[in-house]
């Protein structure tokens, strides 16, 4: 019986020593993670290469006068860093990102989407209007071999808007891989202002996207264990190109800043701290010009910013740390601390004059908060929203067409997260009870959501109606997307009860 008690006694001690251990090693681990300063690349990149600039995808009208682009996704290979490592890769029509679609507002729009991967994807339009079963969501999935040509009438203002794969589970690692592409909307009041217009002269798309590398040059998706954001990158990525530098011919310079990246924020400037004029964001172009010098993007955000040059001079685009509002331990492991140079502007010797920048822009109706036919609470938390994680047979709620709503949405930890709607564009309110700041006056499809504040959002759907086919909502932080802080809603008419997504499993278009 002793020598039984005393074997048991020596167990419990290993095991107490084990815990002790693993315990003391989690400590240092936690301390070495903590005690990092993060990824700071400021004046060590060397700008050795042009900057790409996506080329506009080619385009036809057909007998029924519909403007019809097509895609190919694809893999491909490419050698981002000029040692002859090649990176396997995907993309649109090429081996990374996609052209540049560019159509009029009031013009009815088909796309062939071919599907050449050896799995299926599927194409959301990113920040557009129209039909749940033209949007790409993961109800519009794409067999391999497979053709989608999902056709609609553009009805929105003149804005920077984006495509991507969006199926569920695997989006980040489509995305990852380099599936993403713009799609540019014009109408006549924008074409109207004196603003700089020339594709890939004075008017420049920059993509920004982080990755990291293997020493074989593959991609790695590495995710802190300590935080869980998802994937951030060491290397930036412009329009897919290390390094990049743009030759500036014109005293303005428009650039579309997009963050393509799948779970990073960005704090753009100068590092000259130099002002610019910030004139558009995620929906179009703001009623009246924002002078600043910071603008702080999250992912699946967009900024159209102008910036004046001097002849001869360079200067380069910058991130320094967002504020992500997580408290100090989240903030440094979530990319709080992390700074990045991104791209060198060059401006020639003689730059060609350009007008300044107006201050009214375009006007913008104001959504009425009293209207609103209905409240709704929308609370980010572990995997979820509201306690419930993505459903694809479930419909968490339906909206009226033609009404307006109210939702408060809260990210209730201290992960970062954001929040994006498909179909509907929408107003901030209020960011934790205060009117939110010039950035945020705009339309909007996606906005930061800091720890505990809660942002409130007017939005008005007024388009588009189908009880069974539904749009998404979720954070575009997307390996919390793809892990379940997803949710979906319908489009009813009045009086009009929701009905039942598609199956599981159903897939769109021909072979």
């Amino acid at each position: 019986m002793a020598a039984r008690r005393h074997s048991l006694t020596r167990v419990l001690s290993t095991l107490a020593a084990v815990v002790v251990v693993l315990c003391g090693a989690g400590a240092v681990a936690a301390g070495w993670a903590f005690s990092r300063v993060g990824t700071d690349t400021v004046d060590r990149v060397d700008f050795v290469r042009p900057l790409a600039v996506p080329p506009l995808a080619p385009s036809r009208v057909d007998g029924q006068g519909r403007r019809v682009f097509d895609l190919l996704a694809r893999e491909g290979s490419r050698d981002f860093r000029g040692d002859g490592r090649l990176t396997r890769t995907a993309g649109f029509d090429g081996d990374f990102l996609g052209p540049t679609l560019r159509a009029e507002r009031g013009e009815r729009v088909v796309v062939n989407v071919v599907n050449r991967l050896p799995e299926e994807t599927s194409v959301h339009w990113h920040g557009m209007r129209l039909p749940a079963a033209m949007d790409g969501g993961p109800h519009q999935m794409i067999r391999p071999g497979a053709t989608w040509s999902p056709t609609w009438t553009v009805d929105q203002p003149a804005a920077t808007l984006w495509y991507h794969p969006h199926p569920h589970g695997r989006t980040e690692e489509q995305v990852y891989r380099g599936m993403a592409g713009l799609f540019l909307l014009d109408d006549e009041r924008a074409a109207a202002l004196p603003l700089p217009d020339r594709y890939g002269v004075d008017d420049v798309p920059v993509i920004v996207q982080d990755r990291n590398f293997s020493r074989s040059g593959q991609f790695v998706r590495t995710r802190n264990m300590f935080v869980g954001t998802g994937v951030l990158g060491d290397t930036m990525l412009v329009n897919g190109t290390v390094g990049p530098y743009l030759d500036v011919t014109t005293e303005r310079v428009r650039l579309r800043l997009v963050n393509a990246s799948t779970a990073r924020l960005y704090d753009f400037g100068f590092a000259d701290d130099r002002q610019f004029d910030l004139i558009g964001t995620d929906g179009g172009l703001l009623p009246r010009t924002v002078r600043t010098n910071r603008i702080q993007l999250s992912p699946g955000e967009r900024a159209e910013i102008v910036v004046t040059m001097r002849a001869g001079e360079r200067v380069t685009l910058r991130s320094t740390g967002p504020d992500l509002g997580a408290g100090t331990f989240a903030d440094r492991l979530a990319g709080g601390r992390d700074r990045f140079d991104v791209l060198q502007l060059r401006a020639a010797e003689q730059l060609a004059p350009s007008p300044a920048v107006p201050d009214a822009l375009v006007p913008m109706e104001r959504l009425d908060p009293a209207s609103a036919v209905a409240t709704r609470t929308l609370e980010f938390l572990g995997r979820g929203i509201n306690g419930r994680s993505m459903d694809m047979d479930r419909i968490d709620f339906a909206a009226t067409r033609g009404t307006t709503e109210v939702w408060e949405v809260v990210n209730a930890e201290d992960t970062p997260h954001n929040f994006h709607v498909h179909d509907a564009q929408f107003q901030v309110l209020t960011v934790d009870g205060d009117p939110p700041p010039p950035a945020l006056s705009g339309w909007k499809d996606t906005v930061y959501l800091p720890p505990h504040r809660p942002i409130r959002i007017a939005l008005r759907f007024t388009d588009h109606s189908d009880p069974n086919v539904p749009y998404m909502y979720h954070c575009h932080l997307l390996w919390h997307e793809d892990t379940g802080m997803m949710g979906q809603f319908v489009v009813v008419e009045p009086g009009q009860s929701p009905g039942r997504p598609p199956r599981h499993g159903d897939h769109t278009g021909h072979d």
